[in-house]
């Protein structure tokens, strides 16, 4: 996915502020739904971030270009791991691990991925 830098991403000297790059993130995933036509949440239950690993490699400025890119590390029942990257002109800015939980909501505990989105995933290899 690209995003544009825009000047409410960037703090006063035009540096994209570090909790932006998870925002970017954010976006990709939520974009691999929508692409398909399908909502990242449904019947009371949704993905739910469990932990982040982050490193924040370079900086980048208002008017940049970045690219996102997401690859599933892992899929459980219930959980899986992706790897999300963010480029500069092939620089790689940003790099996270993240660990996401499929949750129902109602009960406040964790349950089977549907197979709707086991289906999504397994398109993205």
């Amino acid at each position: 996915m690209k995003i544009r830098v825009y000047y409410e991403d960037t703090d006063i000297g035009g540096i994209v502020y570090h909790t932006n790059y998870i925002k970017y993130c954010e976006r990709a995933r939520s974009e691999i739904f929508f692409d398909r036509g399908i909502s990242p949440s449904m019947n009371n239950s949704g993905f739910i971030v469990k932990d982040i690993k982050a490193s924040f490699l370079a900086t980048s400025s208002l008017g940049d270009l970045l690219d996102v890119t997401t690859q599933i590390l892992t899929i459980r029942n219930s959980s899986l791991v992706l790897q999300q990257e963010v480029y500069r002109d092939g620089t790689k800015l940003f790099s996270m691990e993240i660990l996401l939980v499929y949750l129902d909501i109602t009960r406040k505990k964790p349950c089977r991925i549907p197979v709707i989105y086991r289906e999504l995933f397994d398109s993205l290899d």
